[in-house]
């Protein structure tokens, strides 16, 4: 489905920021985060510019190498990183009870791979809520590939400030979206506003874990590798996704850290001593090419100036989550199943 190829990466590489302006905003975009000198309130402050900025650079490094959905699975032996996602997104339909014809809100959508899979699986309407242009743009060109325009739609917005009316989903979820919100109260309370009272809301959250230690500095490295290299304000922990969503008035009907049960590791796919033909493109060799064809694409002027940045910053953050999965300090997979009371 419309695979993206190195040189479709090359046209992409700046989502909607003008071509000659993308290394100021790869500039602008480092110096929100601690590496640089960045404090969490300014990130936290200015959530919508920061990641608005992440997603217009790296979005199609993105669905070069990971394809259209961009999040973890637990997977089992033999199976590979394309069918735990897609099983993934089966899971999730199915704890929230999903039944056809239902109208259905992604928090977070990216480019829609989970939105179009999951209106397939499920038969419902599905919207996708995202604040990236470039984004909603791509989703639309691969929802009119996927043949599933009756069935999903994208709604620009911010999630902290959702565009729709009180109680206008029958279910909502977020799969690795609302940890770029800068205060999970606030994004929980937008989300219990729109579902259906007695209706469930899922998610897979970006957590620190228990094993985390704020003062150690390999730890604290660790998350700052991640935040940068992922565009968020702040890693939660578990227990304060937890605590946000008592706040909020949900019932939580389970919660757990999915990583903790996966047969092979979820950070599997980015284990620099592992290599796969059927996942090429984010195995170590596969990192190299796209680094040096970076390089190579920036040099002849196909590149805009500041993607072999983008690349870089993109590769410690795979290095921060191999190493937070590897210490079990972070998870990309705190799961939760929550229902607004009737």
């Amino acid at each position: 489905m419309l695979k993206v190829g190195s040189l479709d990466l090359t046209s992409g590489l700046s989502g909607n920021i003008k071509k000659d302006e993308v290394l100021f905003a790869v500039d602008r975009y480092e110096k929100y985060h601690a590496s640089f000198g960045g404090l969490d309130e300014e990130r936290k402050a200015n959530y919508m510019d920061m990641v608005n900025k992440y997603y217009d650079l790296a979005t199609s490094f993105y669905e070069y190498g990971w394809g259209e959905s961009f999040h973890f699975a637990p997977r089992w032996k033999g199976e590979s990183l394309r069918e735990s996602i897609k099983r993934h997104e089966h899971f999730l339909a199915l704890q929230l009870g999903l039944k056809p014809g239902q109208k259905v809100l992604d928090v977070g959508c990216g480019i829609g791979g989970p939105l179009r899979e999951i209106a397939r699986f499920s038969s419902t309407y599905v919207t996708g809520i995202n604040n990236n242009e470039y984004q909603i743009t791509r989703g639309k060109v691969l929802n009119r590939a996927a043949g599933v325009e009756q069935n999903c739609n994208f709604e620009k917005g911010d999630f902290m400030k959702m565009p729709f009316p009180d109680n206008s989903f029958d279910a909502v979820y977020a799969i690795e979206a609302t940890c770029h919100a800068p205060d999970a109260v606030g994004c929980y309370k937008e989300i219990y506003r729109v579902l259906k009272p007695g209706q469930y809301f899922a998610a897979d959250e970006w957590c620190m874990t228990d094993v985390f230690d704020p003062n150690n500095k390999d730890h604290q490295q660790i998350k700052a590798e991640i935040e940068l290299g992922d565009g968020l304000p702040d890693i939660r922990s578990t227990r304060q996704c937890f605590a946000a969503l008592k706040e909020v008035g949900f019932e939580i009907i389970w919660e757990k850290d999915l990583a903790k049960d996966s047969p092979l590791p979820w950070y599997l796919p980015l284990d620099t001593s592992q290599f796969s033909l059927g996942n090429f493109r984010v195995t170590p060799v596969g990192r190299f090419f796209t680094r040096n064809m970076v390089k190579a694409f920036e040099w002849m002027g196909l590149a805009p100036k500041g993607s072999q940045r983008v690349q870089a910053f993109l590769e410690k953050a795979a290095e921060g989550l191999f190493a937070g999965g590897k210490k079990e300090i972070f998870t990309p997979m705190y799961f939760f199943l929550a229902r607004k009371p009737k």
